[in-house]
């Protein structure tokens, strides 16, 4: 067996082994249900079923996050993914067609759409080249989209060059479909010397996928303005199982369940909304890739 079929086969393997534990969130959700079906529904129990809830969501996107890193890291080793044969036709094609031609670097296209078939949580798979210019992106119809062709200036990129590491992205304004998205990056090394900076290789996560798996919890069976909601680094929402508020923009930066997250500590706490509104607000840090989001779970207050 090669080294590349060895390579693909211990992917395989990694990547069914993290598929099997995400596979289980939903029999975790309604587990933690049942054991914290309590009738008295005073503050101090709602804190305590709310805390167990945004616990089990919080590994649950840890989960997710993992695996979609892991897969990137499995296919960065990939000789296919670790060269870029066809860099020179940049200096022609980079302003027109934000990268490489359709047909160009077929090998290296062939690895993204197999990721792409083989895991929804991803939207896009990308290739930059060491100074940050756009390598190829797939699906093409998202390369041709771009409104942009260098992204050194994203945080993701510098996440992972300056980490030499996986890095996840906070939410961004993506440059091909003009809604928000997150991407975890990491740095791919030359096959010569394994040491020199190649390029990034990335995915962008699939907001509609979380969205979709957190709305089908019907988390208002515990009040009916019951809301959960990811939230990157900054504050910025990524995720909502609000159905009606998941595609418009919010920041929770100013929230102190937000900032107890963000700085490791898990709980619930009184919190003033943006409306001045008081909610009891469940919260838990998501630690992935050298960042820090949050899960909060938003409910009003039970009256006295």
């Amino acid at each position: 067996m090669t080294g590349t079929s060895k390579l693909i086969q211990y992917g395989l393997a990694t990547f069914f082994t993290l598929m099997l534990i995400t596979s289980t969130f939903a029999m975790q959700i309604q587990l933690a249900y049942a054991q914290v079906n309590i009738n008295n529904t005073t503050d101090s129990n709602n804190s305590q079923k709310n805390i167990l809830i945004t616990n089990i969501l919080a590994k649950n996107l840890e989960n997710r996050i993992q695996k979609a890193g892991a897969i990137l890291e499995i296919t960065s080793k990939l000789p296919q993914v670790r060269d870029a044969p066809y860099a020179d036709l940049l200096n022609q094609t980079l302003t027109t067609l934000r990268g490489i031609p359709q047909q160009a670097d077929i090998e290296k296209r062939k690895v993204a759409q197999d990721i792409l078939i083989a895991d929804k949580d991803f939207e896009v798979i990308f290739s930059l080249m060491p100074n940050g210019d756009m390598y190829m992106e797939e699906p093409y119809y998202r390369q041709q989209n771009l409104t942009r062709d260098n992204f050194a200036f994203r945080d993701y990129y510098k996440g992972a060059v300056n980490t030499g590491n996986t890095y996840l992205g906070n939410v961004i304004i993506s440059a091909s479909s003009g809604l928000p998205q997150t991407n975890i990056a990491l740095p791919v090394y030359s096959i010569k010397d394994n040491s020199t900076l190649a390029g990034i290789w990335a995915g962008g996560i699939n907001f509609n996928v979380l969205d979709k798996e957190l709305q089908s919890l019907n988390l208002t069976s515990l009040d009916d303005n019951a809301r959960v909601v990811y939230v990157d680094n900054n504050g910025q929402k990524a995720v909502d199982s609000d159905v009606n508020k998941s595609t418009i923009p919010e920041s929770f930066a100013n929230l102190n369940s937000f900032k107890a997250a963000i700085s490791g500590q898990a709980g619930s706490t009184i919190d003033t909304m943006n409306n001045n509104t008081k909610m009891l607000v469940a919260y838990q840090p998501v630690n992935a890739f050298h960042n820090t989001w949050a899960v909060l779970l938003i409910q009003p207050q039970t009256p006295k």
